[in-house]
Parts: structure tokens; C-alpha cells; sequence
């Protein structure tokens, strides 16, 4: 016998075992059996295991495979053989090649926007180096880590957030850190060369984090999955990260007094922001959100999004794990959804979180601030002038 086929057949009796355990495992947990009126213990009569049915929609059928993968069992439901697995863990472990099999696995491809095609060919390669790090950004253990999603030319949004509500505070109290996430912007897509200007930047404030990939609106994904990673890797002990756009305004003082508040066991498994639930894929071609049927099927879990949201340094952990687990997805707040519903948890709603901003006639209002924590969007002029107005003692609202 070769060895390939030796170890194919090994595959195949772990695959086996595992599946015994598991039942096992799930029967000895279940603990109190439904019983009848004779007392005798109800024996189910539908199917242990769902049938498997496979996706219509190329992202699905991917995810379809992905799961597979972390979970052998669902190979005996599926018409995937376990040579046909071994193949397809291969792919994604060597995935930043691209992929040409898309052309003709997605119905409409020809026809698909340029962003799509490009997003697609790629899916799965999340593999991109850090230009810039800040490798002692977390030495302290902070208990808030406040990280934006920025672009490189936005120099004057990061600094009037330097200036306002992202300003580092160290103490043996309380130490609040700050880092802008910021991906390539190359001259074909129009932006001039703004390296030497970054690096100043950087070497002043050591707050810029910078991956190689390029980006784009599809690519925040990448820009969160990344983000996760260098948790993971370079701030685990942070206590809780505030994650958002570079045009909010928030207002640190009522998060901070919010999550001084949390019991141990609220603060677990924090994810608080703007829910969104009940949603799908929007499918008129122009709109930025738009999604063919081709690409996505079904409903989109429950997501926080609009700017910005607050979770724990703990869930971050377990986040970038989930994220293995689940293929890129070209909307980076639902993606964050899709993590948390694998790890059987979704976002909390805070009505704090204004992200689709307060009513007009009270946005010249500073006490309309003073119990927010988010307000989507501000301009930096803005930003300063709310920040400034707030710490004003005399303010009495």
C-alpha cells in the first residue's frame, strides 16, 4: 500500500473516531432526556444530522467547503470525498496565488464589476506583511485600545483625533492607547506618493500600522482580519478595544465610564454598537453595498456597524480565531457578524451609538453629547470643537 493511501485511510478512521466521540460526548451532555407520560425516554424520530444541501452562490459554496474542513464529520453527509478535502485544505493554505477556477464557477462572472472579479480571484489570500508596526504599543497592558480605520491621505483626520478623543493617556491607573490602521494606496488608483510623508508621521506619533495589501472598500476585511492578528500576536492583554472609522466623533469619557462599570462577567463577552439585525445582501447594482445573487444567498446575521464599535480584549482573542473559520466577505461589518455568530454570540445594541447622527436641529447642542458614545459622521474641524467644548468645567447640562 503507498503512502498516500495509507494515509488517506488513517483520515479516514480519525474521521470515524471523532465522529463517535462526538456523539458520544453530546449524548452524555444533554443530561435530562424528554420522557413520556410512562416515564420512558423519548426516541427522536427524524434524522440525527440535517441533510446536507450545498450552495447555489459561489461565497456560500466556498464557506460550505471551509467548514468541512474544521469539522470532518460533515464529510460523511456531503458528496465531497476526502480526497477532494485534502485538496481544497491545500488551496486555502496556499491561497495567494490567483485563483482562475472562478471564471467559470460563478455564473455572471464576466459581468461582475471589476471590484468583485478582483475580490473573488483572492479570496482567500489574507497572508499580506506589516510595513509599519508598534511593537511596544501594548507594554503597559492597556485597558482601552482605540484603533481607526484610516486611509493614508487622511493626515487631517488623524490628527484632530490625536487632538480630541484619541489622545494616549498612561498611568498606573488607567493607560488608553491609540493606533490608525492603514493599508496601500498605489498610484493606479490615483493617489499621489505620500510615503516620505507617512513615515514622518509615524516616527513622530508611533501610532501607524501598515500592511502591504491595497486599499480598497472590499479590502476592510482585510484591514479587521489583520487587525485581529496583530491583537493576537502584539496586544492579548489589552482589556477592551474600541474599533471605528476616522470620521466619528466619540466621546472616550462616557466609554470609559461605561466599561468601568461592567461587572467580570458582562465584560466577557462585551460587543456593544449600532445592531443591525434582520438584513440581507442589497442587490440594486448601485448601491456601494451591493452583492449578486451569484457572489451571496441567504440573510446576514446581526452586525453592529455605521462607524465604529466596543468588545473586549478577551473576545478579540477568540475573534481572530472564529475568523480562520470563515471565508473573507466584501462587507467588513457583516464579517464581523459572521465571527460572532461562530462563536454563538451577537452584537448588543447601545443606544449611545449614533451612526446615523443625531437629529439636525440638536447637533449645535453640546449637552446632546454628553451621554453619547459615537457619532458618525464629524469633520476634524468638528471633532476638535465638540472634544474642546466637553471638557469645559463651567459646561452644565
Amino acid at each position: 500500500m503507498s503512502v498516500g493511501r495509507r494515509r488517506l485511510k488513517l483520515l479516514g478512521i480519525l474521521i470515524m473516531v471523532n465522529f463517535f466521540i462526538y456523539v458520544i460526548v453530546e449524548v452524555s451532555k444533554s443530561g435530562v432526556h424528554e420522557k413520556n407520560a410512562k416515564g420512558q425516554v423519548i426516541i427522536p424520530r427524524g434524522k440525527f444530522w440535517r441533510k446536507y444541501t450545498p450552495h447555489k452562490a459561489y461565497w456560500n459554496k466556498q464557506q460550505q467547503k471551509l467548514e468541512l474542513l474544521y469539522n470532518p464529520i460533515l464529510t460523511l453527509l456531503s458528496n465531497m470525498t476526502v480526497e477532494e478535502n485534502v485538496i481544497f485544505n491545500s488551496s486555502v493554505l496556499n491561497s495567494c496565488v490567483l485563483d482562475p477556477s472562478v471564471t467559470t464557477e460563478v455564473s455572471d462572472f464576466e459581468n461582475l464589476p471589476g471590484r468583485f472579479k478582483d475580490f473573488l480571484f483572492y479570496l482567500t489570500c489574507r497572508n499580506y506583511s506589516l510595513l509599519v508596526d508598534q511593537p511596544n504599543k501594548c507594554k503597559n497592558k492597556p485597558f482601552l485600545l482605540l484603533a481607526i480605520k484610516s486611509l493614508i491621505p487622511h493626515f487631517d483626520r488623524r490628527q484632530a483625533i490625536r487632538e480630541s478623543w484619541g489622545k494616549e493617556i498612561k498611568s498606573k491607573n488607567m493607560t488608553i492607547v491609540r493606533v490608525f490602521l492603514l493599508g496601500q494606496t498605489p498610484p493606479e488608483d490615483n493617489f499621489p506618493d505620500l510615503s516620505d510623508m507617512l513615515k514622518f508621521e509615524s516616527e513622530t506619533h508611533k501610532d501607524i500600522l501598515l500592511w502591504n495589501y491595497r486599499d480598497t472598500f472590499f479590502n476592510l476585511t482585510l484591514k479587521e482580519v489583520l487587525f485581529l492578528k496583530w491583537v493576537n500576536n502584539t496586544c492579548p492583554e489589552t482589556q477592551f478595544i474600541f474599533k471605528g472609522d476616522d470620521d466619528v466623533f466619540v466621546n472616550t469619557h462616557q466609554i470609559l465610564d461605561y466599561l468601568k462599570s461592567l461587572t467580570k462577567e458582562k465584560a466577557k463577552d462585551l460587543f456593544i454598537g449600532d445592531v443591525i439585525k434582520d438584513a440581507g445582501p442589497h442587490r440594486e447594482k448601485k448601491l456601494k453595498y451591493y452583492i449578486p445573487e451569484s457572489v451571496y444567498e441567504g440573510s446576514y446575521p446581526p452586525y453592529a456597524g455605521g462607524g465604529g464599535f466596543l468588545y473586549s480584549g478577551d473576545l478579540a482573542l477568540r475573534l481572530n480565531s472564529a475568523s480562520d473559520k470563515v471565508l473573507l466577505y466584501p462587507i467588513d461589518d457583516v464579517y464581523t457578524g459572521m465571527c460572532l455568530q461562530k462563536l454563538g454570540l451577537a452584537p448588543e445594541k447601545h443606544k449611545g451609538f449614533k451612526t446615523f447622527d443625531i437629529e439636525e436641529k440638536h447637533r449645535n447642542n453640546i449637552c446632546s453629547y454628553t451621554n453619547l458614545m459615537l457619532v458618525h459622521s464629524r469633520k476634524p474641524q468638528e471633532m476638535i470643537k465638540i472634544w474642546t467644548r466637553l471638557q469645559d468645567p463651567h459646561l452644565n447640562c
